[in-house]
């Protein structure tokens, strides 16, 4: 690699990560006061998109770095990495309207059950075969979001589940993308952590009290 294209390639890294950043900010100012636990409103299309867009920059964008560096690489172009990472949000932007279409606040029998799918999604081949596919060399950045969806959706439900609009939430599930998406699958974590969140999601139907935030008092 020449000193121009490293230079580039580091510059390029360094806007995304700082993108990403922002995007925190403007999520957690967006989200303030939103946040209901399982019953928390969405508010009107305009306001849900202006909050969804940069809270998945916010959490995905750095899992995504090291997929934006092999593009650049592969590439070459100046505009390499705000296309490959426009398209790759543009995917989430679509699982937001989806999202959008389908939710409805909720109690916590059916965030307890939405967390216990999501712990059974864990562990099944299409998540793990997605994640693989993620850490592999992608024609461009819609495709890497496709495969994202595959390996990140069953943490993006819980979030749903349990609330939308928790910053607390928002935070665990972007770590939990961030370490799925730079660690290689290992059972003896992987394994934990998917009991880990079906636990949680039985806790939630049994004791809803028990996990802050999720219920919150009338």
């Amino acid at each position: 690699m020449t000193s121009t294209k490293a230079s580039r390639t580091a510059a390029a890294l360094t806007a995304t990560l700082g993108l990403a950043g922002a995007s925190w900010v403007v999520a957690v100012q967006q989200m303030s006061g939103m946040d209901m636990g399982a019953a928390t409103e969405l508010g009107s299309f305009a306001f849900f998109i202006a909050v969804w867009v940069p809270m998945m920059a916010a959490m995905m964008l750095p899992g995504a770095v090291p997929a934006v560096s092999r593009f650049i690489r592969a590439d070459g172009r100046a505009l390499a990495a705000p296309l490959f990472a426009g398209s790759y949000l543009a995917v989430w932007t679509l699982v937001g309207l989806a999202v959008y279409a389908l939710y409805q606040p909720h109690g916590s029998s059916a965030a307890g059950a939405l967390t216990i799918a999501a712990g059974v999604y864990e562990l099944t081949p299409l998540k793990h075969d997605c994640r693989r596919r993620c850490g592999k060399s992608v024609r461009s950045g819609f495709q890497f979001g496709v495969y994202c969806v595959g390996s990140s959706i069953g943490l993006m439900v819980m979030l749903v589940a349990l609330g939308v609009m928790s910053v607390t939430w928002m935070s665990v599930v972007a770590a939990l993308v961030l370490a799925q998406k730079l660690l290689p699958p290992r059972a003896s974590i992987d394994v934990p952590v998917a009991l880990a969140i079906a636990g949680l999601g039985i806790l939630i139907v049994v004791a809803p009290s028990s996990v802050p935030g999720v219920v919150l008092p009338m």
